[in-house]
């Protein structure tokens, strides 16, 4: 399927870019005071979203958008089965690691049984990531090797550092996956639901509703799951979040599968089920980003398939696509971009530096955090062209 097309595909570097620059914008405003509700996630027990708690799930869906042209392409490079599911694995590891260093260094720390601060603590974990997942340019092979294996001593030496808790017996664990860990396991479920599907669209939408099925089966109020589905229920959330990747994976399908002759019609009347399954759900099953409910990823799958069939038709066949220059260095090199704003953080509250009072409200705030998230973007511009790149 990928592999037949000649042009990249720009819609997806658009969907991509423009995702991480409204996710740095959210995540800045979020320390704003005084914004509209709107502009603010919602609470977990609101029954409703805002155009923040798309952002997520667009990271999600355009995971699964990627993965039918990533396949292809190792498929057309002659890998073997064994040797995708060696990158699958590996790769969900990776996110599956970064994500509990992360959540780790947000809460539960104990700065004085570790001996340090927690934000330098964040950095010397940044710093041995970047070793582990840089894309090293050394003709020298072991030099590549030394400084990957030194980066992953390094991430196991912070893991045993680490303590947490009142007392600081606590040690590294997850407490929750962190974004970069749902991702993972998201993209580690869809991977395995392509391998199952085999580029077919009825058998995606299946475990779709499967994944689906999988979370009000075992939250249904009253309900007594069998003792099967209540071990399967750990991971009902994400399964949830596997379901918005799948969404994107039926996508992709829609508008690059052989044989697709009406894209924008099937595209509508799959945004439609979505739309249709999602009211059914909502009176047992709230709108709630938190909770990782059904109602909410179906709803925001189905903004995601409008959205991305708004920027396929601008894009790539209006050619309307100079502007994705600004968003596509940050869609190149998404790893990166995603964990600058937190290694700046760290880094200012280990040096004690703060932001004027006047930029943590109001109308200043709001643009202090559009410029913040605009200057990351360049950043991760210039960082491309000095060929520093993170790749899992």
């Amino acid at each position: 399927m990928a592999n037949s097309k000649p042009a990249r595909i720009l819609a997806l570097d658009a969907f991509r870019g423009v995702t991480i620059l409204v996710m740095i914008f959210v995540n800045t405003l979020a320390g704003v005071h005084g914004m509209p509700a709107w502009m603010e996630h919602a609470p977990a027990d609101a029954d409703a979203m805002t155009f923040p708690d798309v952002v997520f799930p667009a990271f999600l869906f355009i995971v699964g958008m990627s993965i039918p042209f990533a396949m292809a392409q190792r498929q057309a490079a002659g890998d073997t089965a064994a040797a995708r599911w060696r990158h699958v694995l590996t790769r969900a590891a990776g996110l599956l690691v970064l994500g509990v260093f992360m959540v780790n260094a947000e809460d539960g720390y104990n700065e004085a049984a570790m001996g340090m601060s927690i934000h330098l603590w964040s950095l010397l974990f940044y710093g041995c990531a970047m070793l582990v997942w840089a894309v090293h340019r050394f003709e020298n092979r072991m030099l590549s090797m030394a400084l990957r294996v030194a980066g992953a001593c390094g991430l196991v030496a912070l893991a045993l550092a680490f303590r947490g808790g009142a007392d600081g017996n606590l040690r590294l664990a997850p407490q929750w996956w962190g974004i970069l860990g749902l991702i993972g396991w998201a993209y580690l479920y869809s991977a395995a639901a392509w391998e199952i599907a085999r580029a077919r669209i009825l058998p995606l939408i299946a475990l779709v509703l499967a994944c689906t099925g999988l979370y009000v089966a075992t939250h249904a109020a009253g309900a007594q799951p069998p003792a099967l589905l209540r071990l399967l229920g750990a991971q009902a959330e994400n399964a949830v979040h596997a379901s918005i990747a799948l969404c994107g994976m039926v996508t992709s399908l829609v508008f690059f599968g052989q044989g697709r002759g009406k894209p924008f019609r099937d595209a509508l009347l799959l945004a439609l089920a979505l739309t249709a399954i999602a009211f059914v759900l909502r009176p047992w099953f709230k709108i709630s980003k938190i909770y990782a409910t059904p109602s909410w990823a179906l709803y925001s799958s189905a903004i995601c398939v409008l959205l991305f069939s708004a920027l396929y038709w601008v894009v790539d066949l209006r050619r309307i696509s100079g502007w994705v220059a600004l968003v596509r260095p940050a869609a190149a090199n998404p790893l990166l971009v995603y964990i600058i704003p937190y290694i700046a953080y760290a880094l200012m509250q280990l040096l004690h530096l703060a932001l004027p009072d006047v930029l943590g409200s109001g109308w200043p705030g709001f643009l202090w955090a559009l410029a913040y998230a605009i200057i990351v973007m360049a950043l991760a511009a210039v960082l491309n062209r000095l060929h520093f790149k993170l790749q899992l």
